[in-house]
């Protein structure tokens, strides 16, 4: 039962950070959309990332759940096939990612071995899997206008808020939690 709850928490919490961050991006960087949902800055990326990487599918799940909720009450609230497309695109990509690094790049699922090289190597990788997802959408289903550019415009965000997002939980934790070397 107890396995249950930590897996219902990662769901929920990851949805919960999911939509934090794009609360967030409204009030930090309302000017920065190229098109609606595509924009030059994107912090719901870093949730597309740390989730999966750090919870695996729980954190995937919480990642979609999140995304539709900001699809079908903010961003396409009168497309529900759009709306269920981007939150399965959000969270599945990054998830096929972080299985990929797993199986072919030989990261632990344990994340022992994940350094901040790899973590900066990942990115762009992540950055650029969502986008291509989204755009393969949009592409089949014959929404063709500013593809090419909407997918430059969305890897450039999603690898930005990505990185923003964990400079932003660096800097937190290096002020709340110092190393225990530092003090005296």
């Amino acid at each position: 039962m107890e396995k249950h709850r930590l897996t219902a928490l990662a769901i929920i919490g990851s949805a919960l950070f999911y939509y934090l961050l794009a609360r967030a991006q409204d009030l930090l960087f309302p000017n920065t959309e190229f098109m609606r949902g595509i924009g030059w800055i994107y912090l719901p990326a870093g949730a597309r990332l740390l989730c999966p990487l750090l919870l695996g599918l729980p954190g995937t799940l919480g990642v979609v759940l999140g995304s539709w909720v900001i699809c079908l009450f903010y961003l396409y609230p009168d497309d529900l096939v759009r709306s269920i497309a981007g939150g399965l695109s959000s969270g599945v990509a990054p998830y096929l990612v972080y299985v990929l690094a797993i199986r072919v790049f030989g990261m632990q699922p344990s994340l022992g071995n994940l350094t901040s090289r790899r973590l900066l190597l990942l990115i762009p990788v992540f950055g650029v899997a969502s986008p291509l997802m989204h755009h393969l959408w949009f592409w089949l289903h014959g929404d063709t206008v500013n593809l090419a550019q909407g997918l430059l415009v969305m890897a450039v965000g999603d690898m930005a808020g990505a990185l923003v997002v964990i400079y932003a939980l660096k800097f937190a934790l290096a002020i709340f939690m110092p190393a225990t070397g530092a003090r005296r």
